[in-house]
């Protein structure tokens, strides 16, 4: 098995919001859950450590994606709408704590 940073049908080019972000090639239907943005990992300042997907995908106020911890060691995203081809994936900068019940705003991009 080798390793694939990214779907097949998803790509990194110049976004518009800012930077680079992730576009799909593909039309992407609602609830379908793309792919993993972060990992646990203790070394990190944060915590947390940011996959290919995670590192390229840009901030909305009206974002295409939704982000899902799966397990206490995953972030995903997925997708709360039907996304077009030729579309950015977005999501919201905001993290819900199971445990307090609160949204607390990121820092940086994720």
């Amino acid at each position: 098995m080798s390793y694939k940073p990214l779907p097949d049908y998803l790509i990194i080019k110049d976004s518009p919001i800012d930077g680079q972000g992730i576009f799909t090639t593909e039309k992407i239907k609602a609830q379908t859950v793309i792919g993993i943005t972060h990992h646990a990992n203790e070394r990190s300042e944060d915590g947390w450590m940011r996959t290919p997907l995670g590192g390229f995908g840009n901030h909305s106020d009206d974002p295409n994606c939704f982000k899902l911890l799966m397990d206490p060691e995953t972030w995903w995203i997925g997708a709360s709408r039907d996304i077009e081809p030729g579309e950015e994936l977005t999501w919201s900068y905001t993290l819900y704590s199971i445990e307090s019940k609160t949204y607390e705003k990121e820092s940086g991009k994720t």
